[in-house]
């Protein structure tokens, strides 16, 4: 066989051989029965090992913010806004699958796509604009972590977020630190899955009330804790990371169906199941009592009473979890956009990347020794930056997955835009509404 023979049967975009069209179409529909038997043999112990980049963009979701406004919604309002989160997931899931899809496509990541498409300006912005995010939240990750472990050890709150920010930064020194990320916070995503399941259970709520909470109504005076339940659901920088776990993780486009079936939802769908266990625990632990709790250690010391000590315990650790794996991936996110955004790499284990979640984790510590608790003033400033800031993210989403040019096959359904649209919407009226609160 001649070397010109040669590099036309090896080449996948080489033409057809003139006289050969059939044999050639035969051979490329073979090539592509292949795939597809490939992708239908995958066992089932073979998608497990696709899970991983959706449940750490839930763990970073799932944070003392999120905790925090649901308690509020449960005691305050029992179980009539949990459809609050049931909305926000599915919202969630559409975003997080175009982030998903991207990371698939894009030959590079996805801020360094967006500067060559759009321009530097917009990847700058997206850059740095969850950075700001990343460093207001590391606050309350710190103060959370700390509170929820001293509930449950004893000791100064002070001290073991110091020890719990000191573990965190000894984890991401590691060489491969987004696989050990990841498989510390789907670890620990599960753990917190069984604590506030069976949290649920010995609190005896009643589940008919639960499931009527499923249908949209906004009682009074509920206007701005909605705003934040769905702020904190449903989270566009989060779901704009997960681009970066595909990429890290290599996935193909073979394996996108399977990876939404085992990660991209599942991974989505279990902080929102976690969120709507909390409004459920509150709801019961709180109309039993008839006492208030503004704070998840609150409640956490009220449900005491009635569940026991175990129960009590459980529900504690699962509060800690959320507030240490949510530090985890904050810092981690927080430090490979800026990364990218900057040029260094777009790996967490690059040297800028890590220099980055070293300023963030001791941001976090260092204002909660100085203050000794957590600052409103820093959460305020975070909420309006998630305000300005979400609305790009989710636009630029959008537009990118739409680029036919850069997608391909992966570009946006009309079901996707349909939803994407939907959850835009939602987060510019959230935008508005909160706006408008810290204003006035």
């Amino acid at each position: 066989m001649s070397e010109s023979t040669k590099s036309r049967s090896s080449s996948p975009s080489a033409p057809a051989p003139s006289g050969h069209d059939t044999g050639y179409a035969k051979s490329t529909a073979g090539r592509e029965e292949h795939m597809t038997r490939l992708a239908t043999r995958r066992t089932f112990w073979a998608r497990l090992t696709l899970i991983g980049p959706a449940f750490v963009v839930g763990a970073w979701q799932f944070g003392p913010g999120n905790l925090a406004s649901a308690v509020q919604a449960g005691g305050a309002y029992s179980y009539t806004l949990i459809w609050v989160i049931a909305v926000s997931t599915i919202l969630m899931i559409f975003f997080t699958d175009m982030s998903v899809r991207l990371g698939i496509a894009t030959p590079v990541s996805l801020i360094t796509s967006i500067k060559e498409h759009l321009g530097n300006p917009i990847g700058y912005i997206a850059g740095f604009g969850v950075f700001a995010i990343t460093l207001m939240f590391s606050v309350g990750n710190a103060v959370g972590s700390g509170l929820g472990l001293s509930l449950i050890f004893g000791g100064s709150p002070v001290l073991w977020t110091i020890l719990c920010t000191t573990a965190v930064g000894f984890i991401l020194l590691f060489k491969n630190v987004y696989f050990i990320v990841e498989k510390i916070l789907v670890a620990i995503v599960a753990l917190m899955s069984i604590g506030f399941l069976t949290s649920a259970f010995v609190s005896r709520p009643d589940w008919v009330q639960s499931v009527e909470g499923l249908m949209p109504q906004i009682p009074a005076g509920s206007e701005i804790l909605v705003v934040a339940l769905v702020g904190t659901n449903f989270s566009i920088n989060a779901a704009f990371y997960n681009a970066y776990g595909t990429k890290e993780r290599r996935r193909t486009a073979e394996e996108y169906r399977d990876v939404t079936m085992v990660d991209t939802i599942p991974g989505i769908v279990a902080p929102g199941v976690m969120t709507a266990l909390v409004i459920i625990v509150a709801a019961a632990v709180l109309g039993r009592t008839g006492e208030e709790a503004t704070t998840i250690n609150a409640l956490a010391t009220i449900f005491e009473p009635l569940a026991g000590p175990v129960g009590s315990f459980l529900f504690a650790l699962g509060l800690s979890g959320a507030a240490f794996s949510s530090m985890i991936a904050n810092a981690t996110a927080g430090g490979t956009m800026l990364s990218d955004a900057l040029g260094k790499g777009a790996r967490s284990g690059s040297p800028t990347a890590k220099t980055v979640i070293a300023i963030i984790l001791a941001f976090g510590v260092t204002i909660t020794l100085i203050f000794q608790s957590s600052p409103v003033g820093l959460i305020i400033i975070a909420q309006s930056l998630t305000v300005l800031v979400a609305p790009v993210l989710g636009i630029l989403l959008m537009i990118m997955s739409n680029r036919r040019n850069l997608m391909g096959d992966l570009r946006n359904r009309w079901w996707h835009n349909l939803f994407g649209i939907i959850g835009l919407i939602a987060i510019l009226a959230m935008s508005l509404r909160l706006i408008i609160s810290l204003i006035s």
